[in-house]
């Protein structure tokens, strides 16, 4: 299959970028002929504020440019990831001008919210929900701190939900999940149009999850050393960071929680001392995070910084829990399910995908209401005092549900039964337009 893949970089490398990027790969790899088209939001520095308002609603030098490589590359199915702001919805017609199926990922909630979030100042915002003009986004200045970006945002949503170009020019949307898809169908979208393929987690070295791995050595640091390699970093990490941590991966900022989960660490501290977590990651409230710890004494909290992937996938394979307390609303949890990769359980908001990822109990713990300090402290606490034959049984549970629903193969065959519904559905709509 001839696929385009088309995708706008932001300026700040984010997960939508890495998905487009593996999902690439894994397409290659299965014999795709994929056939990318990449601009980067560097290059609005070109533009004045004028035309870029322009280019935001309907972009044509994008629209000429793939109107060419469609038919040069005799494209099959069109892939959009990120389209704003270069990209734009022309994107659409140009596919659509060739009669060829439009796929696109909601990455996020941009078509909902101009700031793709449903979050302002701290809590969870719906206050554009349901209507037809965002004009609270604009009055709060929601994108980029910009009344007139948020105007751009706004105006293009609507212009094209007002023209049916979210209807007619796209074949289908993937949601990440069952919630992020009843949000947008509670919004007015066709609910015939959407359907829901989680990402998955590419993890090169994966350990052998054989029944070895799950014996009660595994976080015995008075063990002999294994010679499985994967056994072999897990007792190294544990002697770096001690016999318990937990893991805080992401982005240092208020929707992602890292306050909140300092908050939770306070309180677990006074009955866990022992317990060590573990901050990997950076961003806004990296200064504001080690000041609190610094204030309130909790030497138990290590900020170890960005780590390349494959180290922040060692740490979290040695870890006793991911402690996931965002405070939005996840269209995905891309953290919660590389954990699930790694056989660690998670304690996460039930918020969201977080609540749809996460089976209270089984895979770890799922915490409502999801502001609630105490009771992520209760979870926490009630994990890393599991007996060790329930928390390996758990691992299992958990290793388990990732090669059920996130392996890459699992993955692929869901995204190639999407393309090929919506060639369906191309042939469907032609045959109907010839009788």
């Amino acid at each position: 299959m001839n696929i385009a893949l088309l995708h706008n970089y932001y300026q700040q490398r984010g997960g939508e970028d890495s998905v487009f990027e593996a999902e690439m790969r894994a397409l290659q790899e299965r014999g795709h002929r994929v056939v990318p088209y990449i601009v980067h939001n560097d290059e609005v520095q070109q533009y004045s504020a004028a035309q870029l308002a322009i280019a935001t609603v309907y972009n044509q030098k994008s629209y000429t440019a793939l109107r060419s490589i469609f038919a040069q590359e005799n494209i099959d199915v069109v892939h959009c990831h990120n389209t704003l702001p270069l990209l734009s919805p022309s994107a659409y017609f140009a596919a659509a001008s060739m009669n060829i199926p439009v796929v696109q990922t909601l990455h996020n909630y941009r078509l909902l919210c101009p700031n793709a979030l449903f979050f302002r100042d701290g809590l969870v915002c719906e206050d554009c929900a349901g209507k037809f003009f965002a004009m609270p986004a604009v009055q709060h200045k929601c994108y980029r701190g910009s009344r007139a970006a948020s105007l751009a945002v706004a105006g293009t949503t609507a212009l094209h939900r007002l023209l049916g170009t979210w209807e007619h020019r796209v074949t289908r949307y993937i949601a990440l999940t069952e919630f992020a898809k009843e949000k947008f169908i509670a919004q007015g979208m066709n609910a015939e149009q959407i359907v829901v393929k989680p990402n998955f987690a590419e993890i090169s070295h994966a350990p052998h999850f054989g029944e070895a791995f799950f014996g009660e050595a595994l976080f015995d640091t008075h063990s002999s050393t294994s010679n499985d390699n994967a056994l072999q970093q897990i007792h190294q990490r544990l002697a770096e960071f001690g016999a318990q941590y937990a893991v805080y991966l992401g982005r240092l900022s208020p929707e992602k929680g890292i306050m909140r989960a300092l908050e939770v660490w306070r309180e677990l501290a006074h009955s866990h001392p022992a317990c060590t977590l573990v901050v990997i990651g950076s961003g806004p409230l990296e200064e504001t995070a080690k000041d609190f710890c610094r204030v309130h004494s909790l030497d138990s909290v290590r900020f170890v910084g960005q780590k390349a992937p494959e180290e922040a996938l060692s740490i979290l394979r040695a870890a006793r829990f991911l402690l996931f307390p965002s405070q939005l609303y996840e269209t995905f949890g891309k953290a919660i399910v590389e954990s699930y990769a790694c056989g660690t359980p998670v304690v996460a908001s039930g918020l969201g995908a977080m609540a749809e990822i996460v089976r209270h109990g089984e895979t770890g713990f799922s915490v409502r209401p999801y502001d609630d300090v105490q009771e992520f402290v209760r979870c926490a606490a009630a994990l890393l005092d599991l007996p060790a034959p329930e928390y390996l049984a758990m691992r299992r549970r958990v290793v388990a549900e990732y090669e059920q629903h996130y392996t890459k193969e699992v993955n692929m065959q869901r995204l190639e039964a999407i393309y090929a519904d919506a060639l369906r559905s191309r042939e469907q709509r032609l045959s109907a337009k010839k009788s």
